[in-house]
Protein backbone atom coordinates (compact mmCIF):
# COMPACT_ATOMS: atom_id res chain seq x y z
CA UNK A 1 0.00 0.00 0.00
CA UNK A 2 1.15 3.50 -0.56
CA UNK A 3 2.06 5.31 1.54
CA UNK A 4 3.19 2.21 3.34
CA UNK A 5 3.49 2.29 7.10
CA UNK A 6 3.71 -0.31 9.83
CA UNK A 7 0.39 0.69 11.35
CA UNK A 8 -0.97 -2.75 10.54
CA UNK A 9 2.06 -4.66 11.76
CA UNK A 10 0.84 -7.71 13.63
CA UNK A 11 -0.01 -7.65 17.30
CA UNK A 12 -2.45 -10.48 16.67
CA UNK A 13 -3.98 -12.30 13.76
CA UNK A 14 -6.21 -10.47 11.29
CA UNK A 15 -9.94 -10.79 11.93
CA UNK A 16 -13.04 -10.77 9.80
CA UNK A 17 -16.50 -10.36 11.26
CA UNK A 18 -17.69 -8.04 14.00
CA UNK A 19 -17.95 -9.73 17.33
CA UNK A 20 -18.50 -8.20 20.73
CA UNK A 21 -21.68 -7.69 22.70
CA UNK A 22 -22.57 -8.14 26.35
CA UNK A 23 -26.01 -9.52 25.55
CA UNK A 24 -26.49 -13.30 25.77
CA UNK A 25 -25.85 -13.75 22.03
CA UNK A 26 -22.15 -12.92 21.49
CA UNK A 27 -22.46 -12.28 17.76
CA UNK A 28 -25.86 -11.02 16.57
CA UNK A 29 -26.49 -11.53 12.86
CA UNK A 30 -25.81 -8.60 10.57
CA UNK A 31 -28.38 -7.93 7.87
CA UNK A 32 -27.27 -6.83 4.45
CA UNK A 33 -27.27 -3.20 3.44
CA UNK A 34 -29.87 -3.86 0.75
CA UNK A 35 -32.67 -3.63 3.36
CA UNK A 36 -33.04 0.06 4.34
CA UNK A 37 -35.34 -0.63 7.28
CA UNK A 38 -32.96 -3.24 8.63
CA UNK A 39 -30.05 -0.82 8.26
CA UNK A 40 -31.93 1.86 10.15
CA UNK A 41 -32.91 -0.44 13.00
CA UNK A 42 -29.43 -1.87 13.32
CA UNK A 43 -27.84 1.57 13.26
CA UNK A 44 -30.14 2.76 16.05
CA UNK A 45 -29.31 -0.35 18.06
CA UNK A 46 -25.58 0.04 17.46
CA UNK A 47 -25.60 3.70 18.48
CA UNK A 48 -27.69 2.97 21.59
CA UNK A 49 -25.50 0.01 22.57
CA UNK A 50 -22.31 2.04 22.35
CA UNK A 51 -23.46 4.22 25.27
CA UNK A 52 -21.93 3.11 28.58
CA UNK A 53 -24.26 2.12 31.38
CA UNK A 54 -25.33 4.85 33.78
CA UNK A 55 -22.94 3.84 36.49
CA UNK A 56 -19.97 3.77 34.13
CA UNK A 57 -20.80 6.69 31.84
CA UNK A 58 -17.96 9.00 32.83
CA UNK A 59 -14.41 7.72 33.40
CA UNK A 60 -12.49 8.74 36.47
CA UNK A 61 -10.60 12.01 36.16
CA UNK A 62 -7.26 10.21 36.12
CA UNK A 63 -8.47 8.11 33.21
CA UNK A 64 -9.34 11.00 30.92
CA UNK A 65 -7.32 11.65 27.81
CA UNK A 66 -4.73 14.44 28.00
CA UNK A 67 -5.54 17.56 26.01
CA UNK A 68 -5.27 16.96 22.30
CA UNK A 69 -5.52 13.18 22.52
CA UNK A 70 -8.29 10.91 21.23
CA UNK A 71 -11.91 11.96 21.55
CA UNK A 72 -14.10 10.70 24.38
CA UNK A 73 -16.00 7.51 23.45
CA UNK A 74 -19.42 9.07 23.90
CA UNK A 75 -18.55 11.88 21.51
CA UNK A 76 -17.28 9.40 18.96
CA UNK A 77 -20.44 7.34 19.25
CA UNK A 78 -22.63 10.42 18.95
CA UNK A 79 -20.88 11.33 15.71
CA UNK A 80 -21.99 8.09 14.09
CA UNK A 81 -25.37 9.48 13.02
CA UNK A 82 -23.81 12.47 11.32
CA UNK A 83 -21.24 10.17 9.67
CA UNK A 84 -24.03 7.95 8.49
CA UNK A 85 -25.79 10.89 6.88
CA UNK A 86 -22.61 11.92 5.08
CA UNK A 87 -21.98 8.34 3.99
CA UNK A 88 -25.50 7.87 2.69
CA UNK A 89 -25.34 11.15 0.78
CA UNK A 90 -22.03 10.21 -0.80
CA UNK A 91 -23.19 6.77 -1.82
CA UNK A 92 -26.40 8.24 -3.25
CA UNK A 93 -24.33 10.62 -5.35
CA UNK A 94 -22.35 7.67 -6.61
CA UNK A 95 -25.50 5.74 -7.47
CA UNK A 96 -27.05 8.70 -9.27
CA UNK A 97 -23.96 9.09 -11.43
CA UNK A 98 -23.62 5.43 -12.28
CA UNK A 99 -26.93 3.66 -11.79
CA UNK A 100 -26.79 2.00 -15.20
CA UNK A 101 -23.56 0.11 -14.65
CA UNK A 102 -22.13 -2.43 -12.27
CA UNK A 103 -24.98 -2.10 -9.78
CA UNK A 104 -23.92 -5.17 -7.86
CA UNK A 105 -20.46 -3.82 -7.10
CA UNK A 106 -21.73 -0.44 -5.88
CA UNK A 107 -24.25 -2.17 -3.62
CA UNK A 108 -21.42 -4.24 -2.20
CA UNK A 109 -19.33 -1.11 -1.58
CA UNK A 110 -22.27 0.58 0.11
CA UNK A 111 -22.85 -2.53 2.19
CA UNK A 112 -19.24 -2.55 3.36
CA UNK A 113 -19.53 1.08 4.41
CA UNK A 114 -22.83 0.36 6.14
CA UNK A 115 -21.28 -2.51 8.11
CA UNK A 116 -18.84 -0.01 9.59
CA UNK A 117 -21.81 1.72 11.21
CA UNK A 118 -24.11 -1.18 12.06
CA UNK A 119 -22.26 -4.39 12.71
CA UNK A 120 -21.83 -5.92 16.13
CA UNK A 121 -21.81 -2.87 18.42
CA UNK A 122 -20.33 -3.57 21.86
CA UNK A 123 -21.56 -2.36 25.21
CA UNK A 124 -18.14 -2.18 26.75
CA UNK A 125 -19.22 -0.11 29.73
CA UNK A 126 -22.43 -1.86 30.55
CA UNK A 127 -21.20 -4.84 32.56
CA UNK A 128 -21.06 -4.07 36.27
CA UNK A 129 -21.22 -6.15 39.40
CA UNK A 130 -24.54 -6.25 41.22
CA UNK A 131 -23.78 -3.28 43.47
CA UNK A 132 -22.54 -1.08 40.65
CA UNK A 133 -19.09 -0.83 42.22
CA UNK A 134 -16.08 -1.46 40.03
CA UNK A 135 -13.29 -3.50 41.53
CA UNK A 136 -9.92 -4.45 40.09
CA UNK A 137 -9.02 -8.09 39.72
CA UNK A 138 -5.83 -9.98 39.11
CA UNK A 139 -4.38 -9.76 35.60
CA UNK A 140 -6.53 -11.30 32.93
CA UNK A 141 -6.89 -15.03 32.76
CA UNK A 142 -7.13 -14.46 28.99
CA UNK A 143 -3.66 -13.73 27.66
CA UNK A 144 -3.20 -11.18 24.87
CA UNK A 145 -1.32 -13.97 23.08
CA UNK A 146 -4.75 -15.52 22.53
CA UNK A 147 -5.16 -12.94 19.79
CA UNK A 148 -2.03 -14.09 17.96
CA UNK A 149 -3.36 -17.48 16.96
CA UNK A 150 -4.50 -16.46 13.50
CA UNK A 151 -8.29 -16.41 14.12
CA UNK A 152 -9.13 -13.09 15.72
CA UNK A 153 -12.89 -13.65 15.60
CA UNK A 154 -12.76 -16.92 17.51
CA UNK A 155 -10.38 -15.42 20.04
CA UNK A 156 -12.60 -12.40 20.65
CA UNK A 157 -15.66 -14.59 21.04
CA UNK A 158 -13.84 -16.52 23.77
CA UNK A 159 -12.77 -13.26 25.38
CA UNK A 160 -16.35 -11.94 25.33
CA UNK A 161 -17.57 -15.05 27.09
CA UNK A 162 -14.85 -14.64 29.70
CA UNK A 163 -15.73 -11.01 30.34
CA UNK A 164 -19.40 -11.82 30.86
CA UNK A 165 -18.34 -14.10 33.70
CA UNK A 166 -15.47 -11.88 34.94
CA UNK A 167 -16.57 -8.30 34.12
CA UNK A 168 -13.98 -6.79 36.48
CA UNK A 169 -11.01 -8.34 34.67
CA UNK A 170 -9.01 -5.26 33.71
CA UNK A 171 -6.59 -7.30 31.61
CA UNK A 172 -9.43 -8.80 29.62
CA UNK A 173 -10.85 -5.38 28.79
CA UNK A 174 -7.40 -4.19 27.70
CA UNK A 175 -7.05 -7.22 25.43
CA UNK A 176 -10.48 -6.57 23.95
CA UNK A 177 -9.49 -2.96 23.24
CA UNK A 178 -6.39 -4.11 21.40
CA UNK A 179 -8.46 -6.62 19.48
CA UNK A 180 -10.76 -3.88 18.25
CA UNK A 181 -7.77 -1.84 17.09
CA UNK A 182 -6.59 -4.86 15.11
CA UNK A 183 -10.05 -5.41 13.69
CA UNK A 184 -10.34 -1.78 12.61
CA UNK A 185 -6.98 -1.84 10.90
CA UNK A 186 -7.39 -5.18 9.15
CA UNK A 187 -10.97 -4.49 8.00
CA UNK A 188 -10.77 -0.75 7.38
CA UNK A 189 -13.63 -0.26 9.84
CA UNK A 190 -13.12 2.96 11.86
CA UNK A 191 -16.25 2.33 13.95
CA UNK A 192 -14.12 -0.06 16.00
CA UNK A 193 -11.94 2.77 17.30
CA UNK A 194 -14.45 4.31 19.75
CA UNK A 195 -15.28 0.78 20.88
CA UNK A 196 -11.59 0.13 21.49
CA UNK A 197 -11.40 3.42 23.40
CA UNK A 198 -14.29 2.36 25.64
CA UNK A 199 -12.76 -1.04 26.37
CA UNK A 200 -9.39 0.50 27.24
CA UNK A 201 -11.05 3.13 29.41
CA UNK A 202 -12.92 0.39 31.24
CA UNK A 203 -9.64 -1.42 31.89
CA UNK A 204 -8.07 1.74 33.31
CA UNK A 205 -11.07 2.39 35.55
CA UNK A 206 -10.64 -1.07 37.01
CA UNK A 207 -6.85 -0.78 37.38
CA UNK A 208 -5.49 2.75 36.81
CA UNK A 209 -2.17 2.85 34.98
CA UNK A 210 -2.11 -0.82 34.00
CA UNK A 211 0.46 -1.56 31.32
CA UNK A 212 -1.75 -3.45 28.88
CA UNK A 213 -4.33 -0.68 28.62
CA UNK A 214 -1.71 2.04 28.22
CA UNK A 215 -0.01 0.01 25.50
CA UNK A 216 -3.44 -0.37 23.92
CA UNK A 217 -3.91 3.39 24.02
CA UNK A 218 -0.60 3.80 22.22
CA UNK A 219 -1.74 1.40 19.50
CA UNK A 220 -5.12 3.13 19.24
CA UNK A 221 -3.56 6.58 18.99
CA UNK A 222 -1.26 5.39 16.21
CA UNK A 223 -4.16 3.82 14.35
CA UNK A 224 -6.01 7.14 14.53
CA UNK A 225 -2.86 8.91 13.29
CA UNK A 226 -2.32 10.68 16.62
CA UNK A 227 1.36 9.81 16.58
CA UNK A 228 2.34 12.31 19.26
CA UNK A 229 -0.15 10.66 21.60
CA UNK A 230 1.10 7.21 20.61
CA UNK A 231 4.65 8.19 21.48
CA UNK A 232 3.57 9.60 24.82
CA UNK A 233 1.70 6.44 25.82
CA UNK A 234 4.51 4.17 24.62
CA UNK A 235 7.07 6.10 26.65
CA UNK A 236 4.82 5.90 29.72
CA UNK A 237 4.70 2.12 29.44
CA UNK A 238 8.44 1.80 28.79
CA UNK A 239 9.20 3.85 31.89
CA UNK A 240 7.61 1.04 33.90
CA UNK A 241 8.51 -1.92 31.67
CA UNK A 242 11.41 -1.37 29.26
CA UNK A 243 10.77 -4.77 27.67
CA UNK A 244 7.15 -4.29 26.63
CA UNK A 245 6.99 -5.56 23.03
CA UNK A 246 3.86 -3.58 22.19
CA UNK A 247 5.25 -0.35 23.59
CA UNK A 248 8.62 -0.83 21.88
CA UNK A 249 6.81 -1.43 18.58
CA UNK A 250 4.44 1.50 19.02
CA UNK A 251 7.37 3.78 19.80
CA UNK A 252 9.07 2.87 16.50
CA UNK A 253 5.83 3.43 14.59
CA UNK A 254 5.26 6.81 16.19
CA UNK A 255 8.79 8.06 15.51
CA UNK A 256 8.61 6.89 11.89
CA UNK A 257 5.26 8.58 11.33
CA UNK A 258 6.50 11.79 12.93
CA UNK A 259 9.43 11.80 10.50
CA UNK A 260 12.02 11.37 13.26
CA UNK A 261 13.90 8.72 11.33
CA UNK A 262 17.22 8.80 13.19
CA UNK A 263 15.41 8.30 16.48
CA UNK A 264 13.28 5.58 14.91
CA UNK A 265 16.40 3.74 13.79
CA UNK A 266 17.82 3.86 17.32
CA UNK A 267 14.45 2.74 18.71
CA UNK A 268 14.42 -0.20 16.28
CA UNK A 269 17.92 -1.23 17.31
CA UNK A 270 16.93 -1.02 20.98
CA UNK A 271 13.74 -3.01 20.43
CA UNK A 272 15.68 -5.66 18.51
CA UNK A 273 18.10 -6.04 21.40
CA UNK A 274 15.32 -6.26 23.99
CA UNK A 275 12.47 -8.13 22.30
CA UNK A 276 13.47 -9.69 18.97
CA UNK A 277 10.49 -11.14 17.16
CA UNK A 278 8.14 -10.62 14.22
CA UNK A 279 6.57 -7.31 15.39
CA UNK A 280 10.01 -5.76 15.92
CA UNK A 281 11.60 -7.32 12.83
CA UNK A 282 8.98 -5.87 10.47
CA UNK A 283 9.45 -2.40 11.90
CA UNK A 284 13.23 -2.71 11.83
CA UNK A 285 12.99 -3.62 8.13
CA UNK A 286 10.77 -0.66 7.30
CA UNK A 287 13.12 1.80 9.00
CA UNK A 288 15.92 0.48 6.79
CA UNK A 289 13.75 0.66 3.68
CA UNK A 290 13.00 4.31 4.38
CA UNK A 291 16.75 4.95 4.39
CA UNK A 292 17.19 3.22 1.03
CA UNK A 293 18.72 0.04 2.50
CA UNK A 294 16.48 -2.39 0.64
CA UNK A 295 18.89 -5.31 0.98
CA UNK A 296 18.80 -5.20 4.78
CA UNK A 297 15.05 -4.71 4.78
CA UNK A 298 14.52 -7.81 2.65
CA UNK A 299 16.98 -9.91 4.66
CA UNK A 300 15.27 -9.04 7.94
CA UNK A 301 11.78 -9.68 6.54
CA UNK A 302 12.88 -13.05 5.15
CA UNK A 303 14.23 -13.95 8.59
CA UNK A 304 10.93 -12.85 10.11
CA UNK A 305 8.98 -14.98 7.64
CA UNK A 306 11.15 -17.99 8.43
CA UNK A 307 10.31 -17.65 12.14
CA UNK A 308 6.59 -16.89 11.69
CA UNK A 309 4.20 -19.58 12.83
CA UNK A 310 0.75 -17.94 13.11
CA UNK A 311 -1.32 -17.29 10.01
CA UNK A 312 -1.53 -13.61 10.92
CA UNK A 313 2.25 -13.23 11.12
CA UNK A 314 2.84 -15.19 7.91
CA UNK A 315 0.33 -13.16 5.90
CA UNK A 316 1.65 -9.86 7.22
CA UNK A 317 5.35 -10.56 6.69
CA UNK A 318 4.87 -12.20 3.28
CA UNK A 319 2.69 -9.27 2.25
CA UNK A 320 5.39 -6.83 3.37
CA UNK A 321 7.94 -8.73 1.29
CA UNK A 322 5.58 -8.54 -1.67
CA UNK A 323 5.23 -4.79 -1.26
CA UNK A 324 8.99 -4.38 -0.96
CA UNK A 325 9.53 -6.39 -4.16
CA UNK A 326 6.83 -4.46 -6.02
CA UNK A 327 8.40 -1.14 -5.00
CA UNK A 328 11.60 -2.29 -6.71
CA UNK A 329 9.81 -3.47 -9.86
CA UNK A 330 10.48 -7.13 -9.02
CA UNK A 331 7.05 -8.34 -10.08
CA UNK A 332 7.71 -12.08 -10.18
CA UNK A 333 9.00 -12.01 -6.61
CA UNK A 334 6.09 -9.83 -5.56
CA UNK A 335 3.55 -12.33 -6.90
CA UNK A 336 5.37 -15.17 -5.14
CA UNK A 337 5.23 -13.40 -1.78
CA UNK A 338 1.61 -12.35 -2.22
CA UNK A 339 0.73 -15.96 -2.99
CA UNK A 340 2.46 -17.01 0.24
CA UNK A 341 0.49 -14.40 2.19
CA UNK A 342 -2.81 -15.51 0.67
CA UNK A 343 -2.04 -19.17 1.31
CA UNK A 344 -1.93 -18.26 5.00
CA UNK A 345 -4.99 -15.98 4.88
CA UNK A 346 -6.95 -15.74 1.65
CA UNK A 347 -8.79 -12.64 2.93
CA UNK A 348 -5.68 -10.55 3.67
CA UNK A 349 -6.37 -7.17 2.10
CA UNK A 350 -2.81 -5.89 1.43
CA UNK A 351 -1.92 -9.10 -0.40
CA UNK A 352 -5.11 -9.08 -2.48
CA UNK A 353 -4.52 -5.45 -3.37
CA UNK A 354 -0.82 -5.96 -4.01
CA UNK A 355 -1.47 -8.92 -6.29
CA UNK A 356 -3.92 -6.88 -8.38
CA UNK A 357 -1.48 -3.97 -8.54
CA UNK A 358 1.29 -6.31 -9.69
CA UNK A 359 -0.94 -7.86 -12.33
CA UNK A 360 -1.63 -4.37 -13.66
CA UNK A 361 2.10 -3.63 -13.82
CA UNK A 362 2.60 -6.83 -15.81
CA UNK A 363 -0.07 -5.76 -18.29
CA UNK A 364 -2.78 -8.20 -17.20
CA UNK A 365 -5.41 -5.49 -17.06
CA UNK A 366 -8.42 -7.80 -16.87
CA UNK A 367 -7.08 -9.75 -13.89
CA UNK A 368 -6.00 -6.55 -12.17
CA UNK A 369 -9.42 -4.93 -12.49
CA UNK A 370 -11.23 -8.09 -11.40
CA UNK A 371 -8.97 -8.44 -8.39
CA UNK A 372 -9.27 -4.80 -7.35
CA UNK A 373 -13.05 -4.92 -7.78
CA UNK A 374 -13.11 -7.80 -5.32
CA UNK A 375 -10.99 -5.81 -2.88
CA UNK A 376 -13.14 -2.66 -2.91
CA UNK A 377 -16.37 -4.66 -2.82
CA UNK A 378 -15.27 -5.97 0.58
CA UNK A 379 -13.06 -3.15 1.84
CA UNK A 380 -13.74 0.23 0.18
CA UNK A 381 -10.62 1.97 1.48
CA UNK A 382 -9.09 5.08 -0.16
CA UNK A 383 -6.02 3.48 -1.71
CA UNK A 384 -7.69 0.57 -3.54
CA UNK A 385 -10.60 2.80 -4.55
CA UNK A 386 -8.19 5.22 -6.21
CA UNK A 387 -6.24 2.36 -7.78
CA UNK A 388 -9.40 0.82 -9.23
CA UNK A 389 -10.52 4.20 -10.54
CA UNK A 390 -7.19 4.67 -12.28
CA UNK A 391 -7.37 1.18 -13.76
CA UNK A 392 -10.75 2.08 -15.27
CA UNK A 393 -9.35 5.35 -16.62
CA UNK A 394 -6.36 3.57 -18.13
CA UNK A 395 -8.61 0.99 -19.81
CA UNK A 396 -10.81 3.74 -21.25
CA UNK A 397 -13.70 1.52 -22.34
CA UNK A 398 -17.36 2.51 -22.61
CA UNK A 399 -18.58 3.71 -19.24
CA UNK A 400 -15.14 3.50 -17.64
CA UNK A 401 -14.98 7.24 -16.94
CA UNK A 402 -18.17 7.00 -14.92
CA UNK A 403 -16.93 3.93 -13.11
CA UNK A 404 -13.72 5.74 -12.18
CA UNK A 405 -15.65 8.76 -10.90
CA UNK A 406 -17.75 6.48 -8.70
CA UNK A 407 -14.64 5.08 -7.01
CA UNK A 408 -13.33 8.57 -6.28
CA UNK A 409 -16.70 9.56 -4.80
CA UNK A 410 -16.55 6.56 -2.46
CA UNK A 411 -13.16 7.79 -1.25
CA UNK A 412 -14.91 10.93 -0.02
CA UNK A 413 -17.48 8.76 1.77
CA UNK A 414 -14.82 6.73 3.58
CA UNK A 415 -12.88 9.84 4.59
CA UNK A 416 -16.03 11.40 6.06
CA UNK A 417 -16.67 8.18 7.97
CA UNK A 418 -13.11 8.05 9.26
CA UNK A 419 -13.23 11.66 10.45
CA UNK A 420 -16.47 10.92 12.34
CA UNK A 421 -14.64 8.25 14.35
CA UNK A 422 -11.67 10.41 15.25
CA UNK A 423 -9.26 9.28 12.54
CA UNK A 424 -7.02 11.94 10.96
CA UNK A 425 -7.44 11.20 7.26
CA UNK A 426 -5.79 14.33 5.85
CA UNK A 427 -3.05 12.39 4.07
CA UNK A 428 -5.65 10.20 2.37
CA UNK A 429 -7.58 13.33 1.42
CA UNK A 430 -4.52 15.06 -0.02
CA UNK A 431 -3.39 12.06 -2.07
CA UNK A 432 -6.82 11.30 -3.54
CA UNK A 433 -8.06 14.84 -4.08
CA UNK A 434 -4.89 16.11 -5.75
CA UNK A 435 -5.47 13.91 -8.79
CA UNK A 436 -9.14 13.05 -8.59
CA UNK A 437 -11.00 15.64 -6.54
CA UNK A 438 -10.97 19.16 -5.16
CA UNK A 439 -7.44 20.46 -5.65
CA UNK A 440 -7.88 23.28 -3.15
CA UNK A 441 -9.08 20.74 -0.56
CA UNK A 442 -6.05 18.59 -1.37
CA UNK A 443 -3.70 21.50 -0.65
CA UNK A 444 -5.42 22.38 2.62
CA UNK A 445 -5.30 18.76 3.78
CA UNK A 446 -1.64 18.43 2.79
CA UNK A 447 -0.71 21.64 4.63
CA UNK A 448 -2.60 20.50 7.72
CA UNK A 449 -0.83 17.14 7.67
CA UNK A 450 2.57 18.76 7.16
CA UNK A 451 1.91 20.99 10.16
CA UNK A 452 1.52 17.86 12.29
CA UNK A 453 4.37 15.74 11.01
CA UNK A 454 7.29 15.97 8.60
CA UNK A 455 7.69 12.62 6.86
CA UNK A 456 8.70 11.63 3.35
CA UNK A 457 5.05 10.82 2.63
CA UNK A 458 3.70 14.14 3.88
CA UNK A 459 6.46 16.01 2.00
CA UNK A 460 5.51 14.19 -1.21
CA UNK A 461 1.79 14.82 -0.68
CA UNK A 462 2.36 18.53 -0.05
CA UNK A 463 4.67 18.82 -3.07
CA UNK A 464 2.11 17.23 -5.37
CA UNK A 465 -0.81 19.23 -3.97
CA UNK A 466 1.15 22.42 -4.57
CA UNK A 467 1.99 21.26 -8.10
CA UNK A 468 -1.61 20.56 -9.13
CA UNK A 469 -2.50 24.00 -7.80
CA UNK A 470 0.14 25.60 -10.03
CA UNK A 471 2.59 26.45 -7.25
CA UNK A 472 5.58 24.54 -8.56
CA UNK A 473 8.35 26.80 -7.25
CA UNK A 474 6.98 26.31 -3.76
CA UNK A 475 6.54 22.58 -4.40
CA UNK A 476 10.08 21.77 -5.51
CA UNK A 477 11.81 21.84 -2.08
CA UNK A 478 9.17 19.48 -0.67
CA UNK A 479 9.52 17.09 -3.63
CA UNK A 480 13.27 16.96 -3.10
CA UNK A 481 12.82 16.48 0.63
CA UNK A 482 10.55 13.49 -0.03
CA UNK A 483 13.41 11.69 -1.80
CA UNK A 484 16.24 12.91 0.42
CA UNK A 485 16.41 9.88 2.74
CA UNK A 486 17.15 7.47 -0.11
CA UNK A 487 13.71 5.86 0.06
CA UNK A 488 13.19 4.13 -3.29
CA UNK A 489 9.66 5.09 -4.33
CA UNK A 490 8.78 5.51 -8.00
CA UNK A 491 5.77 7.74 -7.29
CA UNK A 492 7.97 10.17 -5.37
CA UNK A 493 10.46 10.27 -8.24
CA UNK A 494 7.66 10.82 -10.75
CA UNK A 495 6.23 13.69 -8.72
CA UNK A 496 9.66 15.26 -8.36
CA UNK A 497 10.31 14.90 -12.08
CA UNK A 498 7.06 16.55 -13.10
CA UNK A 499 7.67 19.42 -10.68
CA UNK A 500 11.23 19.84 -11.94
CA UNK A 501 9.88 19.89 -15.48
CA UNK A 502 7.34 22.58 -14.59
CA UNK A 503 10.03 24.75 -12.99
CA UNK A 504 12.35 24.58 -16.00
CA UNK A 505 14.84 22.02 -14.64
CA UNK A 506 14.71 19.92 -17.79
CA UNK A 507 17.80 17.80 -17.27
CA UNK A 508 16.90 16.96 -13.68
CA UNK A 509 13.29 16.26 -14.70
CA UNK A 510 14.31 13.71 -17.34
CA UNK A 511 16.65 12.00 -14.86
CA UNK A 512 13.90 11.78 -12.22
CA UNK A 513 11.27 10.48 -14.64
CA UNK A 514 13.62 7.87 -16.08
CA UNK A 515 14.58 6.81 -12.55
CA UNK A 516 10.91 6.34 -11.67
CA UNK A 517 10.28 4.12 -14.68
CA UNK A 518 13.54 2.22 -14.28
CA UNK A 519 12.71 1.49 -10.65
CA UNK A 520 9.08 0.45 -11.12
CA UNK A 521 7.67 0.88 -14.62
CA UNK A 522 4.16 0.03 -13.43
CA UNK A 523 4.05 2.22 -10.33
CA UNK A 524 0.74 3.78 -11.42
CA UNK A 525 -1.47 3.17 -14.47
CA UNK A 526 -1.87 6.90 -15.09
CA UNK A 527 1.38 8.19 -13.57
CA UNK A 528 3.61 5.83 -15.54
CA UNK A 529 1.82 6.77 -18.76
CA UNK A 530 2.23 10.49 -17.99
CA UNK A 531 5.94 9.99 -17.23
CA UNK A 532 6.54 8.21 -20.55
CA UNK A 533 4.64 10.91 -22.44
CA UNK A 534 6.64 13.68 -20.76
CA UNK A 535 9.91 12.01 -21.72
CA UNK A 536 8.71 11.53 -25.29
CA UNK A 537 7.57 15.15 -25.58
CA UNK A 538 10.89 16.46 -24.27
CA UNK A 539 13.08 14.59 -26.74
Amino acid sequence: MSPRTNESAPEGGPGERSVATTEPDPAPPVRTAQDPSARSAERETAERDQEPAEGDREPAESDREPAGADREPAAAAAGSTEAGDERVAAVRRVSAAARRWRTVQLVACAASLAVALTAGAVVVGAVRDGSGAAAATAPSAVSPQLLAGGDLDTSITALQAHLRVQPKDFGGWATLGLAYVEQARTKGDPSRYPQAQQALDRSLKLRPGNESALAGRAALAAARHDFTGALRYADTVLDENPYSERALSSRIDALVELGRYSEASKAADLADSRRPGVPVFTRYAYVHELRGDVRTARRVLEQALATSTSRGDISYVAGALGQLAWNQGQYKDALTFYARALAADDTYLPALEGRARTQAALGDQAAAIKGMEQVVARYPLPQPLVELGELYEARGGPGDAGKAHAQYALVDAWIALAHSYGVDADLDTALAAADHGDRAAALKAARDEWARRHTVHTADALAWALHVNGRDTEALPYARRATATGYRNASFLYHRGMIERATGHGKEARASLRAALDLNAGFSPLGARAARKALEDDK
